[in-house]
């Protein structure tokens, strides 16, 4: 990438994964594994600054995913320590569908200060439309915006039909639709999710699968405000990431509201 390019934006990763250093590689191996997609780093905080500032990152929305219920209160408990040992994090919480006691989890989540709650129905095996989310989401609506994970060619959990009942019985809940709302589902994503109000997307792991034209096309479609760039870390390199995404033709000023800008208006930061 031409060095001129290092330094011109402000740069926020929102959307990157962090595992304590000691499962780290298991971690993220086993996100390899299941996407059949070898993984460019490992996935803890360390590698994840040392990562992203090679393009000069400045913030990160980091996050990981329960798998079971069991995990959810160490997962939060984990993120919101790297976020007081990092200025630079932005941490999303967890919960399950299968809880045994969901407002005990978004409670504790607001309680440590976490930004908001990712979830990644595919992994945690709920439809993201079912009754049981459901009941995540009337918990979250107007208190924390939501991280979700859409689309996979293999499984229905979080198609973008679903996607769009979440909003529909929730609009005042704040969606950050991951993966340019359907990763692999990108043309059912296009048909149902544009125009609705208080849904948000992410690029991470779609510019490596789209042509530029397709992608800028999806994005023009969203509308430009509405789309944050994302590595999902540790999937993909941050610099190719950047310069997959440079490719896509945007002025200097569109670029610099995908890079930053928008998130920071989703989040409310100042």
């Amino acid at each position: 990438m031409n060095p001129e390019v290092y330094g011109k934006y402000e740069i926020i990763d929102a959307h990157s994964h962090i595992f304590p250093e000691k499962i780290a590689d298991t971690a993220t191996d086993s996100i390899g594994q299941f996407y059949g997609i070898p993984m460019n780093n490992r996935g803890f905080s360390e590698k994840l600054i040392e990562a992203g500032s090679r393009i000069g990152v400045k913030k990160y929305l980091v996050c990981s995913t329960a798998t079971t219920p069991r995990q959810t209160s160490n997962i939060n408990t984990y993120i919101a320590g790297e976020c007081g040992k990092h200025s630079c994090f932005y941490g999303f919480g967890t919960t399950h569908a299968d809880s045994s006691d969901l407002e005990a989890d978004i409670d504790q989540i607001l309680s440590l200060g976490l930004h908001g709650v990712k979830l990644h129905p595919d992994f945690q095996k709920f439809n993201a439309d079912s009754p049981e989310a459901f009941r995540i989401y009337e918990l979250m609506e107007g208190r924390l915006p939501l991280l979700i994970h859409c689309g996979d060619a293999r499984y229905d959990y979080s198609a973008p039909e679903r996607i769009k009942r979440i909003h529909d019985n929730f609009p005042k809940l704040k969606i950050l639709a991951a993966h340019l709302g359907g990763y692999q589902q990108w043309d059912a994503a296009e048909k149902v999710l544009p125009g609705l109000e208080n849904v948000r997307f992410d690029v991470s792991s779609s510019l490596a699968f789209l042509t530029p034209e397709r992608a800028a096309g999806i994005i023009r479609k969203y509308g430009i405000e509405n789309c944050f760039f994302g590595s999902d870390f540790p999937m993909w390199s941050h610099e190719d990431e950047l310069m997959r995404f440079l490719k896509l033709g945007f002025t200097e000023k569109e670029n610099q509201m995908i890079l930053a800008d928008n998130f920071k208006e989703f989040l409310e930061l100042r």
